[in-house]
């Protein structure tokens, strides 16, 4: 043999001894890698299924808000419709009166009076619930608070001036509720001069 052959005889020998003695090594390190490995995949799986759980909850949780909100809506409508009509209430029993008065009544100045104060109950209980009626006669034609129905040539007020109130317009606090329904003026023309002659 010669000295190539037994060095590399020697290294082929060294090689097998380091495979041989870090075999078993390989394999615990291996066998240890999986472990923890397996390890990191259970406590994962445990965190996955806990915040699963806690979503499903919270989920849950949110259906009941949204379910109870939704019910404390509805209370509290129908509680302030109650609110209302039962301030109303008193105004329908005063009308009921004053009509079984009038039909016996051969003068009619007591009932139109009793009708009068009865308009005005209704319309303080009215006011208390924050309605109020929009005035429209003799203001200028606003398109946020009134509709008009009609225009009539006026040379007595300015163009565009609330000459006759149809029906009353009402504003539940700063919102207008119901426009009024309104003539409104514009200016004469030659031909509205002549057909008055």
């Amino acid at each position: 043999m010669t000295q190539e052959d037994a060095q590399k005889d020697g290294m082929t020998d060294e090689i097998q001894d380091v495979s041989s003695t870090s075999s078993p090594e390989n394999g615990e390190a291996t066998e240890g890698t999986r472990r923890d490995t397996d390890k990191e995949l259970q406590d994962a799986k445990t965190e996955n299924d806990r915040l699963k759980d806690q979503l499903l909850r919270k989920a849950a949780e949110f259906e009941n808000y949204k379910r109870r909100n939704e019910s404390d809506w509805q209370n509290f409508q129908r509680l302030a419709n109650e609110r209302v009509l039962l301030s109303i209430l008193p105004i329908l029993d005063d009308l009921t009166r004053s009509l079984k008065g009038g039909k016996d009544e051969t003068t009619y100045d007591a009932f139109y009076h009793g009708v009068e104060l009865i308009f005005t109950k209704l319309l303080q209980t009215l006011k208390a619930q924050g309605v109020e009626p929009i005035e429209a006669l003799g203001k200028p034609f606003n398109v946020d608070e009134h509709d008009a129905l009609l225009q009539v040539p006026r040379s007595d007020v300015p163009d565009h001036t609330v000459v006759e109130e149809v029906e009353k317009g009402y504003r539940l606090n700063d919102r207008v509720l119901r426009h009024a329904k309104v003539i409104v003026s514009s200016a004469r023309t030659d031909g509205d001069v002549n057909e008055q002659a």
